[in-house]
């Protein structure tokens, strides 16, 4: 069974926001000539890389909910301009909806049991189709 993390998406507000972004950064890599795909990095290399990476994703929480996911498709080793080695999160080109699930801050990433992750909206039935303020408005008044 593979293992996810998790993460908070700072700066970000809405889903759909965080999906412009993304395409807006694959189109300017695409220009550059680069690997389009979407990354992110942080400090510390998950010691579980290998169960990460036998099907794992990136699950995204936005404003309190994770609504989101990624395939994690690589992690590789970078160092900073400071001179100190981090991990680049290659991440798929596919931003999967997921159902709503509230989650407390935390800082950093950890892990995400496959057990404990959301289903992804198209699998449990629809609503990826609904605009980011009706899912958060039907969440809000429990019939969602």
């Amino acid at each position: 069974m593979a293992l996810h993390l998790i993460k908070l998406c700072v700066g970000i507000d809405r889903l759909d926001q965080l999906q412009a972004l993304y395409l807006a950064r694959i189109k300017a890599r695409i220009a550059r000539g680069e690997r389009p795909n979407p990354f992110h990095v942080t400090r510390m290399t998950p010691r579980r890389a290998d169960e990460v990476l036998d099907g794992g994703s990136l699950y995204w929480v936005i404003k309190r909910v994770v609504q989101a996911r990624q395939p994690i498709v690589a992690m590789e080793e970078v160092i900073g301009e400071d001179g100190i080695k981090r991990c680049r999160l290659v991440l798929g080109l596919d931003l999967i909806p997921t159902a709503p699930q509230p989650r407390r801050p935390f800082q950093g990433w950890r892990y995400f049991k496959a057990s404990d992750a959301p289903p992804d909206l198209m699998a449990r039935g629809g609503g990826a189709e609904l605009p980011g303020e009706l899912r958060a408005h039907l969440r809000e008044i429990g019939a969602w």
